[in-house]
This record gives structure tokens, C-alpha cells and sequence, in this order.
């Protein structure tokens, strides 16, 4: 088996020199790394739950730092410390609902407290409060479990039950650990069919003789057209994506599809977007209050749509959903590319000189645009339909408000 380190440190050249491309790409590398660093960490017998998540921050700080920009990483990292955190507290309810509820000496006090020392504080808290009810007399002498009456009918038993209690703890690890790396298995299953599950929906969305609008080039939008030609017949406009000119690709991949395909410039959506239908795109991030980091040109484009009351539609996968505000330090909400795409340096030569700083040209090519919420009609992901407002609970159900901020943002490190 590689070496965990070395793992971890290939990972992290690759997404410093940006070789992991899309964001679908760097969620499942991140989850399949994080599920062996769980595999391999060894726990104690208490704080367990503590232990892993100790080891997966270390390793997800690395990664986040490595390349800020791809938010899907930090999403996948959160999530599995989520998991983690979930687990724990199952376990803690299953070990709060089968304690010794007797009366006894303080001597057998003392042992039922050292049986549950290993739970967390913050597991406990959760467990009781989800076990608070007033337990019928069956419920308590069900609750006994066999070692405990085996020990109140043979006091001989001590050695057995001090076996027992390392059995236990080393029976919890396993459990933990089993739990949390089965629960990253679906985790992969989920990114894996994120695309197949968004296009399913595509009929309940697209009608006869629409024509949509796109912009740039989404596998995510590529195939929900696609599922959508299958019983519908309609025209798509895809806007070119300067300076990048991402569009190009997707025309090419859309007739090849047979689709009734037309390119226009990116100057154009505004002349155009009176005879659209629907816009549907895809999208880098999804931030906490519904606004998307999505390809340059999308919020020219989310404008006109608003103007026009056409529906913008924003498809996303549940691991590009950041907990995170596009205010927030620890977000770097965009990534200046080459100024040659832009420019031939040879035309422009005279415009840049750099030594004397008089008349010279700069150029700025950002990466990415950002889209307010009010801007979004609605989000298509793996889960099914969501309103821009309704992002709260999904974050509330993947992440743990602990978890958001997992370094100290780039400001405060200098």
C-alpha cells in the first residue's frame, strides 16, 4: 500500500499545478484520500471521533491551501467531517440507550462510567437529548444487557468484564471507522451519478420547441440537454464564452448530439435573449446564500435573463454547494488567468513596457463571475429542485457550522 504521506503530497502538487481538472474531479480525489487517511489513522480508546477529525483537518488544510480557488475540495473535506461527527453521535445514542439503568453500589457507578469514557462530551449531549423520555419498567430490564445480570449472579467475573470492557472500546473504533468510511462510499457514489441524477430531471424542465440559452462549457449542462433531446425537440443558443471561447466546444459536442444548434457572441445574449425560453448553466460554486461563482460573462448574462423575466436555472451537484458566504476571507472568489488570451504580446509589445511604468497596458482576465441569488430562478442538483432561499437546509443537512472555517484566512497568515 503507497505510503499516506506520499499520497498526500502528490494530491497536493496536482491541484497546486491545476493537473485535476473540473470540479466533479477534485471532490472524488479529495474523498478517496480522506477515506484512506481514515483507514489508516489509528484512534485511542477515547476522544476516537476527536482523533479523526484531527487527522482529516491536517490533511484538508493542505489541500484547501494547495489551490483555494477549487471550493469543491473544502466542500468534500467539511462533508466528511460531518460524517464523522454524525457517526459519533449515532453511536453515542446506541451506547446512551444501552447503559445499566440499576441500582448499585458506587463501585458499579463508577465501572458504568468508565465503560462510557470514551464517548464524546459533545456525542453524550446530543444522544441524551435525543433519548430524554420517561423509560417503562420492561424498557429498563430490557436495557440490562447479559454481561451485567452474568455479573450481579457471579461475582467472580471481574477479569472476564475487563476483557469485556477492551472488547467493547476496540469494537467502537471498528464501528466508527467502518461507519464513517461506508458513509464516504456513498458520498462517492453520490458525485459519481451527480450528473446522471441532474439530467433525469431534464423533461420535467424542458418543453416542445423551447429555445435555451447556455454559456461556456458544462458536462453537467451537456448531458441534461441530451436526456432532454430524447423526447423533445428544441433549439439551444450557446454564447461563445470569450476570451476562453469554452462555447465552441459544447456547439461541437451538441450537433454532434443532433441538436439544433446556434452560436452567437457573448456581446449578442442581450439582442438575443428575447426569443430564450430558458437560460441553463452550469456552475463553479454554490455559495451559502445562493449565489453561484460561475464562468466570466454568466452575470451579463443572469442580467439579461432578469431583465426579460426569462428563468435562469443554475445546475449543480450537491459537493459544489459551499457553506461558506462569498463575503467570508477564507473565499477566493476568483482567479486571474493569461493575459494572452486576451493579446498578442508581439502587437502589443510597445503598449507593456514594464521598466519605464509610463502608458503602460494592463490587462486583467478574471476566471470567474459571480451571480447574487436574486438573479437565480432555481437550482437543479442530484437532490432534486431547490429555491435560492431554501440553500440553508441543504447546508444544514451536509455540514457542521464547526467545520466552515478550517484555517485562518489569508490576510491574518502573512
Amino acid at each position: 500500500m503507497p505510503d499516506l504521506q506520499a499520497q498526500v503530497n502528490d494530491f497536493v502538487v496536482k491541484l497546486k499545478r491545476r493537473q485535476v481538472e473540473g470540479s466533479q474531479a477534485c471532490a472524488r480525489e479529495t474523498a478517496v484520500l480522506l477515506r484512506s487517511v481514515i483507514s489508516q489513522q489509528r484512534v485511542p480508546h477515547s476522544n476516537q471521533a476527536a482523533s479523526l477529525i484531527e487527522a482529516v483537518k491536517s490533511v484538508g488544510v493542505q489541500l484547501i491551501t494547495a489551490n483555494p480557488v477549487e471550493l469543491a475540495v473544502g466542500n468534500v473535506v467539511r462533508r466528511v467531517l460531518h460524517i464523522i461527527r454524525d457517526e459519533d453521535v449515532t453511536l453515542a445514542t446506541s451506547g446512551v440507550g444501552g447503559l445499566n439503568v440499576f441500582v448499585g453500589s458506587d463501585d458499579e457507578d463508577d465501572t458504568q462510567h468508565e465503560n462510557t469514557s470514551h464517548l464524546s462530551a459533545a456525542a453524550l449531549a446530543a444522544a441524551n437529548r435525543s433519548t430524554l423520555q420517561a423509560p417503562s419498567l420492561q424498557n429498563l430490564i430490557e436495557s440490562i444487557p447479559a454481561p451485567a445480570i452474568a455479573s450481579c449472579a457471579d461475582s467472580s467475573a471481574g477479569d472476564s468484564e475487563g476483557k469485556s470492557k477492551s472488547a467493547d472500546k476496540n469494537s467502537r473504533s471498528w464501528k466508527l471507522k467502518h461507519g464513517v468510511i461506508e458513509a464516504i462510499n456513498e458520498l462517492l457514489e453520490d458525485i459519481d451519478n451527480c450528473y446522471s441524477q441532474i439530467a433525469e430531471q431534464a423533461l420535467e424542465h424542458i418543453h416542445q420547441n423551447e429555445v435555451i440559452l447556455t454559456l461556456g462549457h458544462s458536462k453537467t449542462v451537456m448531458q441534461f440537454l441530451c436526456e432532454a433531446k430524447k423526447k423533445r425537440s428544441f433549439q439551444v443558443f450557446v454564447a461563445e464564452g470569450a476570451p476562453r471561447y469554452q462555447g465552441h466546444a459544447l456547439a461541437k459536442e451538441l450537433v454532434a448530439k443532433d441538436l439544433q444548434t446556434t452560436v452567437i457572441t457573448d456581446s449578442a445574449v442581450f439582442a438575443m435573449i428575447s426569443r430564450v425560453n430558458m437560460v441553463i448553466v452550469g456552475a463553479h460554486a454554490v455559495m451559502a446564500n445562493g449565489g453561484v461563482i460561475a464562468p466570466v460573462g454568466l452575470s451579463m448574462v443572469a442580467l439579461a435573463a432578469h431583465r426579460h423575466a426569462v428563468p435562469f436555472v443554475v445546475l449543480a451537484g450537491t459537493h459544489k454547494l459551499c457553506p461558506l458566504y462569498p463575503h467570508n476571507p477564507e473565499v477566493l472568489l476568483n482567479d486571474l488567468k493569461s493575459p494572452s488570451e486576451l493579446l498578442d504580446f508581439g502587437d502589443f509589445s510597445d503598449c507593456m513596457d514594464s521598466v519605464t511604468g509610463n502608458g503602460t497596458l494592463h490587462v486583467v482576465n478574471p476566471a470567474f463571475d459571480y451571480v447574487p441569488p436574486q438573479l437565480v430562478s432555481l437550482f437543479i442538483t442530484d437532490t432534486g429542485g431547490h429555491n435560492p432561499s431554501y440553500m440553508y437546509r441543504l447546508i444544514a443537512d451536509y455540514y457542521t457550522p464547526d467545520d466552515y472555517v478550517l484555517q485562518e484566512p489569508l490576510e491574518s497568515r502573512k
